[in-house]
């Protein structure tokens, strides 16, 4: 009884240190968000800086039009990310549906499709994307989502889907519900992490992308978050704590998307033993 409960005092430490890690460097950015503008980093941790200025966030509002910025980059990510979903369950779905040997070869193509760089496909999509008068508009951002984003997401989905029950599959089908249905009504309802899973990477992959808007759009007005950083590091590289103002504006969705759907990735019986919750 007692090793049970070094080991789960030795676990729990283990898993704070790890915590600590990540969740320290996102205080340090805040304090350093509210430092007076103009100074320079501190040399050691400071907690919170002796003076707190808040109007830095206004700040950075004036300086450059954040809030369009803002609004560009939520666009994206509430049309990308849906049509994420769609797509790359679908993918999946009918992967999980194939003939085992049809699985095995088409599972090995879309993990080498993962070790294909980003890089290399930067030319082919703006020939694309020029062909179809796609540059310079948003939409240039969201195509990506129509062959669902990744093909990781792809995977994840055909691992959930390859799970399910067979019966409950050809039931359906002898109950006369089509593909569609059968993936609407049978496989979402029961692939709940994998979803939320996927919603959140492909919210941070579209939310924090910098490279896509600044290859494929020209006009300022479409420039997303990531860009708008930039703009702003340009203007005054020194000045610090403005730049850690505009880190907290760019990070605090993705936090709070994390705290808010966190709990979903544990299983059912794991939730009971925080908080009864």
């Amino acid at each position: 009884m007692k090793l049970e409960t070094l080991n789960s005092k030795l676990r729990q430490l283990v898993a704070l240190t790890v915590a600590a890690l990540f969740v320290l460097p996102l205080l340090l950015v805040l304090t350093a968000s509210l430092r007076q503008p103009g100074l320079p980093p501190p040399r050691t941790i400071e907690w919170l800086p002796p003076v707190m200025t808040w109007g830095n966030y206004r700040t950075i509002f004036q300086l450059v039009p954040l809030g369009r910025y803002i609004a560009n980059s939520a666009i994206v990510v509430a049309l990308a990310v849906p049509i994420t979903l769609v797509t790359a369950s679908w993918a999946g779905f009918a992967l999980a549906q194939l003939h085992a040997r049809w699985q095995r070869t088409l599972v090995v193509f879309t993990s080498a499709l993962l070790l294909v760089p980003s890089t290399a496909l930067w030319l082919t999509r703006y020939v694309l994307f020029s062909y179809l008068l796609l540059t310079d508009t948003l939409w240039a951002l969201i195509a990506p989502a129509l062959m669902g984003t990744s093909p990781l997401f792809v995977l994840l989905f055909y691992w959930t889907f390859r799970r399910l029950p067979q019966e409950l599959i050809a039931s359906a089908r002898i109950d006369g519900a089509g593909v569609l249905r059968t993936w609407a009504t049978i496989a979402m309802p029961l692939a709940r992490s994998t979803i939320i899973a996927v919603s959140v990477l492909s919210f941070v992959s579209y939310w924090s992308d910098f490279i896509n808007p600044l290859l494929y759009l020209k006009t300022q007005r479409y420039y997303t978050l990531p860009v708008g950083l930039q703009f702003l590091q340009q203007m005054d590289r020194t000045n610090w704590p403005l730049l850690m103002a505009a880190s907290v504006v760019m990070v605090g969705p993705v936090v709070l998307l994390f705290l808010l759907t966190q709990r979903y990735f544990w299983p059912d019986g794991r939730l009971t033993g925080f908080g009864g919750r």
